[in-house]
Formats: structure tokens, sequence, C-alpha cells
């Protein structure tokens, strides 16, 4: 039931099989021996992609929650030793997670050597309950749900251009200077904030400048403005480290733009899992303000403590 309801959400049974250190071979006959118990096909198997047939969709939803309820007992018993172990599943938004959490993440192993992850990075707010997850990390504004947020901080949001483009075009330092000027746009991008700063007085302003290049990937974005195509928009978490470099120069420096919060999500429970409670303790203590990718470009500083 485990393998099965691995290999939906990771979308392969080779998949499924690596999380269970197990061949794929031997993934697989777990499935054949789960359908011919049931007497159904679960699965639509192809080269390319696997597909539940209307039995298995209704039969995962199921296998999900019994799943949940196991892990719950594993979690509520091992937490009668004291001891932190398990496997714990992680969702985290691409970019962020392939930029940040490496090494954040080697550093909780090491401190949990019984403890295993699953980490599944998507841009898509996934529903924690119905895909198995554990804990997720989300940046944006949350709605408000049953679920328990924590805020690590703030993703700041900024403007900028490659210093040969400012150069060329500048000086870039109020909304009007970027009319016309070509924008490097994410495609994706789902706030209503999007290219709007505000002035000193609480004035918001929306950029309006020309597309000429538009992707869904913030990174290529920065790559391109790097190379001088453009103005790009985009979370500090990504552009920071280029403007650091001094590769990107922020321009509009008195006009900010709205902020996204990053937090870390998980479910409530009566009796929170000591895995999940020792990661989430962890990631607050390591992904906090002033993050590493704002220093030196305008961030908010954290105050000293006083003795």
């Amino acid at each position: 039931m485990a393998v099965f309801e691995a290999a939906v959400r990771m979308g392969s049974i080779a998949a499924a099989a690596r999380a269970f250190d197990m061949t794929p071979s031997r993934a697989s006959k777990h499935l054949a021996a789960l359908e011919a118990e049931l007497g159904v096909a679960l699965l639509r198997r192809s080269t390319r992609q696997l597909a539940l047939t209307p039995e298995g969709d209704r039969y995962l939803d199921r296998c999900r929650h019994i799943l949940g309820a196991v892990r719950e007992a594993d979690d509520e018993a091992r937490a009668q030793t004291g001891a932190i172990s398990g496997t714990l599943r992680v969702t985290a938004p691409v970019t962020f997670g392939a930029l940040h959490l490496g090494p954040v993440v080697a550093g909780f192993l090491a401190q949990y050597p019984g403890v295993s992850l699953q980490v599944q990075l998507d841009d898509r707010y996934r529903d924690m309950r119905s895909d198995a997850v554990d804990v997720a990390l989300r940046i944006g504004k949350l709605a408000n749900s049953t679920l328990v947020a924590r805020r690590l901080g703030a993703c700041r949001m900024v403007l900028c251009a490659s210093p040969g483009f400012v150069a060329k075009h500048g000086p870039l330092l109020t909304p009007a200077d970027l009319a016309g000027l070509p924008m490097l746009a994410f495609s994706e991008a789902v706030s209503p904030a999007d290219w709007t700063v505000r002035d000193s007085s609480g004035t918001s302003h929306r950029i309006a400048g020309k597309t000429r290049l538009a992707a869904d990937n913030v990174q290529m974005l920065s790559a391109a403005a790097v190379a001088g195509a453009g103005v790009v928009f985009g979370p500090s978490f990504i552009l920071g480290p280029a403007m650091q470099r001094g590769e990107l120069v922020q321009v509009l420096p008195g006009y900010p733009a709205e902020s996204l919060d990053i937090s870390i999500v998980y479910a409530t429970r009566a009796h929170l899992p000591s895995t999940v409670r020792a990661f989430v303790d962890y990631l607050v203590e390591q992904l906090r303000e002033p993050f590493d990718w704002d220093q030196g470009h305008g961030s908010p500083t954290r105050p000293k403590k006083t003795r």
C-alpha cells in the first residue's frame, strides 16, 4: 500500500523503489501483488507515466488515510522513548529548495542520524493531508486554514538590471524611468502586486514597460538580466547572490515592492511527532533573518542582543 501511494505521489515506480531502498522490479511486484489481492487494476502503466484507474483513485484516498494513521501511531510510540527517527516528507518551492535547502537538510540529517527525508520540490501548494506531506515550506500570503504556520522571514521582491544596462539607460531612479524599457517577466506570477512598487508616501506605482522576455523560471530571467537583456523583477533569494557579486544592481532603490512571507507549515495534531517538531525547530533556527542572500543590498538587519 505504501509503495502504491509513493508511486502515484512521486510519478513513477522507480522513484517509489528508491524511496523504499528496493529495486524497481521488487516495487513492481508489490504493486502486482496488491492488485492481485484486490482483484482490480489500480494503475495504468506506460513507458512515460503512471495513471490511476477510477478504482485506483478511490483506493488511493483511503490508503493515504490509513497510512497517515499508521505513521501517527508510530510517531506516538517513538515519542514515548524520546527517540527522533523515521521518515519525514517535506515539500518546498522548486528554486528556493534547489538554491538554499540542500545545506540546511544536510545539517539536520547530520544532527539526527535516525531520520530520513523525502523532499519534493513543487511550486504548487500541495494538499498536505491528501498528499501525505509532513512539513511544507511556502512563500506567499497564506490563507487561513487549520494548518499551523511559523513565519521564517520576508521574501523581498526587487527590481534589478546589469550595471551595463543601467549605464546605457540610466539613471533608473523613478518608475517613469523604466517606461518603455525591456522587462524580463516571470510568466507564472499570481500576485496582484507583481511589478508594483510604492513611493515614500505609500502610493503604488505599476511599472509600465514592455515585456521582451517571459519565462516560468526566475533563474533563467536572472541570467538574461546579467547578460544585459533588460530589467528583471523577482525574489531576492534568487537575485540576491548576483547582486552581491556585482552582476546585477537594484533599480528604483527608493521604491520598495511588497514583500511576501517565507513560512513553514505543518498540520495541527494533538501529539505533534517529535520528528516534525525537531525539523521545524531546526529550520526556524537555520533559516532566519537577515538571510545570507539579502546581505549587502539594503537588507533588514537583526537587532543586536544586549546584556
